[in-house]
């Protein structure tokens, strides 16, 4: 990791909103991220960096937070940006991948033919917490014979433990948060 203060940076551009969106949750708020244009471009910088040689063919952004991330990334690195979205969101013919929520389950949808089957996807997001989403997006690309190289995110949750539910998909993150409230 760089040791030039960027990321420090960014950790410190970062605010934490106490019992958002419900009691008990320190919610990580990027928008005060991307007020800091130096936090912003430190931030696409260090992805940068670390996937301009590594011959990524796709930056998959999931929804939302990841179509801020993804696509200057995608353009630094000559690569296609494709978005991962809610249901309904896409016009076209999509594939869907369910994962489970705290309550229920939700659903991500990716264009068919968007992602083939010899490219190479960095899957961005801007958070890890319980890994469903992640999760879920890596499924839509492997279940088109697409390799996933890496997933990004700008903050982890470690306490949340979302690495576990990624297996062996291996995971790069900027910033570590504290949960406690």
């Amino acid at each position: 990791m760089a040791s030039d203060g960027r990321v420090e940076r960014i950790a410190s551009s970062i605010r934490a909103i106490p019992n958002f969106p419900k009691p008990g949750i320190l919610f990580q708020d990027i928008t005060t991220l991307l007020l800091d244009p130096q936090a912003f471009r430190d931030t696409s910088d260090l992805f940068v960096e670390r996937y301009k040689d590594k011959d990524i063919t796709v930056v998959a952004g999931v929804e939302a937070r990841g179509f801020i991330f993804g696509p200057p990334i995608a353009l630094a690195i000559g690569a296609k940006f494709v978005p991962i979205r809610k249901p309904k969101k896409l016009p076209g013919e999509v594939i869907s991948e369910e994962y489970s929520l705290e309550y229920g389950t939700d659903k991500i949808e990716m264009h068919v033919g968007a992602v083939q089957p010899n490219d190479r996807v960095l899957i961005v997001d801007d958070l890890i917490a319980t890994g469903g989403t992640l999760c879920a997006a890596a499924k839509l690309i492997e279940r088109v014979g697409a390799k996933v190289v890496e997933c990004a995110c700008v903050i982890e949750l470690p306490e949340l433990k979302g690495r576990d539910k990624l297996g062996d998909m291996p995971v790069f993150v900027l910033v570590q948060a504290d949960e406690s409230v």
